[in-house]
C-alpha cells in the first residue's frame, strides 16, 4: 500500500508541475492535471499489482514507476487538448461579442 501512496504523490507532483509549465494554464483549473495524472496513475498500479507485477523478481519497479510516467503523460495530454480547444473557444466567443 505504500506503493500507492507514493505513486499518488508522485503523480499529482507530475500534475502540478505540468499545469505550471503549460503557458496557457489560465484557461482551466490547476487541479485538472493534477486529478488526470493521479486517477490515471492509481488505475495503472491497481492493474499492475493485479497482473502481479508487484511480486516478481527483476519487475518490483514497474508498478512504482510506470504508473508515474503514464500518469504525467495523460497530464500532458489533458493540458495540450484542453489548452488549445479552450483558447479556442475563447476566441471564437470573444470574436462573437465583438461583431455585436
Amino acid at each position: 500500500m505504500l506503493s500507492l501512496t507514493i505513486v499518488v504523490l508522485a503523480t499529482a507532483a507530475a500534475g502540478f508541475i505540468v499545469w505550471a509549465n503549460d503557458k496557457r494554464h489560465t484557461k482551466y483549473g490547476a487541479g485538472l492535471p493534477a486529478g488526470v495524472a493521479v486517477a490515471v496513475g492509481a488505475l495503472t498500479w491497481i492493474i499492475l499489482m493485479a497482473a502481479g507485477f508487484g511480486y516478481l523478481p527483476g519487475l518490483t519497479w514497474l508498478p512504482w514507476v510506470l504508473p508515474i510516467v503514464v500518469g504525467a503523460a495523460a497530464a500532458v495530454a489533458v493540458v495540450l487538448y484542453l489548452g488549445r480547444s479552450r483558447a479556442r473557444q475563447d476566441a471564437r466567443r470573444l470574436t462573437a461579442i465583438l461583431r455585436r
